[in-house]
């Protein structure tokens, strides 16, 4: 397996997945411009894609619709675009290609619910979580051991409460149903990765209440306060802009 995150943060989501020949993607956000380049950077086209995994209805994750209305889409909320949609709930598994693709219930407010991934495709296994306040205990076996993932660490608490944005947006985003901050990404990454992980990708980083100093040395202090040596493991952060790739594992 092999991913590629496109893009990653408020401005736009998406993440290609890759075995063989198969296909997925995760989200579609961006502008069209953005996405339909770097789908050609990563040699693909829309329409060699599988399907569309959407986690959330906010704008950021699923702004390109149109793009991949004429392929599966899998959400657990409603979608203005898309014949093809297939509705998904929290605790689903399917089948589609090699992958073995579960879905795992987030805390996000977006209507009609907020999802993760685990995806598996035989040899390795993908752990796709972003965009919640929150990782439920009841997920954490779930989500253990897995070869990669794609990990929300959206701010840092000092730093977001610094910035001009208004209080309720900070309550927002501090919330059990805003976003993952870095120092609790970092807690619950050092409770399920295992000796299995290879990589590691930080994603959904702020950019006024973050930067990738920071995100990276929580996660690193992270381990380190539970005594774990994290040195084996690729760790990377999304961009916004610039794709951020893992190597086939």
């Amino acid at each position: 397996m092999r991913v590629d995150v496109l893009c990653s943060g408020s401005k736009g989501n998406s993440c290609l997945v890759t075995s063989g020949s198969a296909r997925l993607l995760i989200d579609c956000g961006s502008t069209k411009r953005y996405l339909t380049q770097a789908l050609t950077q990563v040699d693909v086209k829309p329409e060699d894609l599988m399907a569309v995994l959407i986690t959330h209805s906010h704008s950021d994750h699923i702004s390109q619709l149109k793009m991949v209305q004429d392929l599966p889409l899998f959400s657990c909320c409603d979608l203005k675009e898309g014949q093809k949609k297939h509705r998904i709930m929290p605790g689903d598994w399917f089948i589609l290609g090699p992958f073995k693709i579960t879905v795992v219930g987030l805390s996000h407010d977006s209507p009609g619910g907020c999802v993760g991934y685990v995806i598996d495709d035989g040899i390795s296994r993908l752990v796709y979580v972003t965009d919640t306040g929150f990782v439920p205990n009841a997920a954490r076996e779930l989500l253990s051991g897995a070869d990669a993932y794609v990990f929300e660490s959206n701010h840092d608490v000092a730093t977001l409460m610094a910035t001009n944005r208004p209080m309720y947006l900070k309550q927002r985003i501090l919330s059990d149903s805003g976003h993952l901050n870095n120092e609790d990404s970092a807690q619950c990454l050092s409770q399920i990765v295992t000796g299995n992980t290879k990589h590691v990708i930080l994603a959904h980083l702020s950019d006024e209440a973050n930067t990738p100093e920071m995100a990276l040395d929580a996660f690193h202090d992270g381990f380190q306060k539970r005594g774990l040596n994290d040195s084996a493991i690729d760790v990377q952060c999304a961009k916004q802009k610039i794709i951020t790739s893992t190597k086939e594992f």
